[in-house]
């Protein structure tokens, strides 16, 4: 037989041809159809508002199509924490209690996430829900005082259906007097998830270097504390409750678990409805003042500020003079002609508005200024307290154009991380401690020491 285009070598090869063309089609008729069905790590979890299909595949779309992570009300994606549930050991019986925290809304927060963190490593199948201490109003350096329901502060619906829905093995009580098969009064044991491994460093502030094996370790402290005292080992029959101390919010080296995790964990922790609606009026006034104060005509845009120079900051952070000639500098050589300005020192709040008109022509605004043509609102912002104050300005710091805070203020470094999610969303890299900040926000302050300029919380801060 020939060789030429229609002998035996020919014809095989046209069938080969047909074949293979056979075969790509075939495959990408089976892509096509499995793939919108897949998702990364096998986590297919629903948003537990909305009960909508949440795949890791379309959260990967979605982050440059309008899902923005770094908004106070963005959606909870599950995924993540499902995840981390899944390769929990569980231990029946194992209650958390995660009512130790004190201060503003950045250290309640990070101990809240961070102690249910701990909670979930350690296979504790109950979690009360957390309370909120609270601060004086009269001496805000008086940190201890009585306690208030989760809703001080945050949406309890959100938090439950949340949790539990991408970890069914919890069950949140409301209290401790809900734990079945308990004595009373209900005694936890305080603990230190750090103190179970030997860390080998030198500063009292060092983070938890074994939060990998605290899961081992702490079921080894469980069995070993029954031995000693003989007690029974918990079970559903026989609870047994762990406090975490006071002072373990900056102790969980956050990004062991991922990026994707850091992204979206802190999502658990969403502000309650009436406060993020206030917030959103807030940041919708100032646009208005924005428009107004634009000498050009049509910009809405404006610079965010947070001036921490209350009384119970600490002697060593940026002065007043630091923090107001940094913000308004860089403000002005940005082109900004207002700005939002966060503080409780309604003092110095004036005096750097004053320098803001006079030097730079900018219009500085606190809340209350906005909300004074707002009767109604402004009766809303003066029944809440100091600290739920504060809600309102985080949510208006999230809303601005560019935010400039400080360094070390746990508050400052929550707005911060938070809108350093707009950069990738779920796939965000960590903010780059010092220099120049990012494109949304900028903290001045000194990052020389890792200790001494508490940098060791960025490491540990769950935006």
């Amino acid at each position: 037989m020939g060789s030429g285009p229609y002998g035996f070598v020919g014809v095989m090869a046209r069938q080969r041809g047909v074949l293979f063309v056979v075969c790509l089609i075939s495959l990408a008729t089976l892509w096509s159809c499995r793939l919108p069905r897949m998702c990364v790590y096998s986590q297919c979890n629903h948003d537990a508002d909305s009960g909508s299909a949440t795949t890791a595949s379309s959260l990967s779309t979605n982050i440059h199509s309008g899902v923005d992570l770094s908004q106070p009300d963005a959606p909870f994606i599950s995924w993540p924490l499902a995840r981390v549930c899944k390769e929990t050991t569980w231990t029946p019986g194992i209650v958390f209690v995660c009512d130790n925290n004190s201060g503003g809304i950045g250290n309640i927060r990070n101990y809240i996430l961070t102690c249910v963190r701990y909670a979930i490593e350690a296979g504790a199948t109950g979690l009360v829900l957390p309370t909120i201490r609270t601060r004086s109003e009269a001496d805000l350096s008086s940190l201890m005082q009585s306690q208030q329901g989760f809703d001080y502060f945050f949406d309890e619906s959100h938090f439950r259906k949340s949790l539990q829905g991408a970890c069914p093995q919890f069950t949140i009580y409301s209290s401790t007097d809900d734990i079945p098969n308990t004595m009373s009064p209900f005694q936890a044991e305080p603990l230190t998830p750090r103190t179970l491994g030997v860390r080998g460093g030198c500063d009292n502030r060092e983070l938890n270097k074994h939060s990998d094996r605290f899961g081992l370790q702490f079921r080894a402290h469980v069995k070993q504390h029954a031995e000693e005292f003989n007690l029974l080992l918990p079970s559903l029959k026989h609870p047994r409750g762990y406090r975490l101390n006071w002072g373990v919010q900056w102790d969980f080296p956050v990004y062991r678990d991922g990026p994707e995790f850091v992204a979206t964990f802190g999502g658990l922790l969403r502000f309650r409805a009436d406060i993020l609606g206030l917030g959103r009026k807030t940041a919708a006034y100032m646009r208005e003042f924005a428009a107004a104060r634009d000498q050009k005509g049509g910009s809405r845009a404006y610079a965010g500020m947070h001036l921490r120079t209350e009384s119970d900051a600490l002697s060593n952070w940026p002065r007043f003079e630091n923090q107001s000639r940094a913000y308004l500098t860089r403000a002005s050589s940005m082109e900004f002609q207002a700005a939002y300005l966060a503080t409780g020192n309604k003092t110095e709040a004036e005096k750097l508005a004053r320098s803001a008109s006079s030097t730079y022509n900018m219009g500085v605004v606190t809340k209350h200024e906005l909300l004074k043509d707002h009767p109604r609102d402004l009766k809303a912002l003066e029944a809440l307290t100091w600290d739920q104050q504060a809600l309102v300005d985080f949510i208006v710091l999230l809303d601005c154009d560019y935010f400039l805070g400080v360094s070390p203020s746990s508050f400052s470094m929550n707005v911060a991380l938070k809108r350093h999610l707009k950069a990738d969303g779920l796939h965000t890299r960590p903010w780059r401690v010092g220099g120049d900040g990012d494109a949304w926000s900028w903290l001045v302050g000194s990052y020389l020491r890792y200790w001494d300029d508490w940098l060791f919380m960025y490491d540990s801060l769950w935006p």
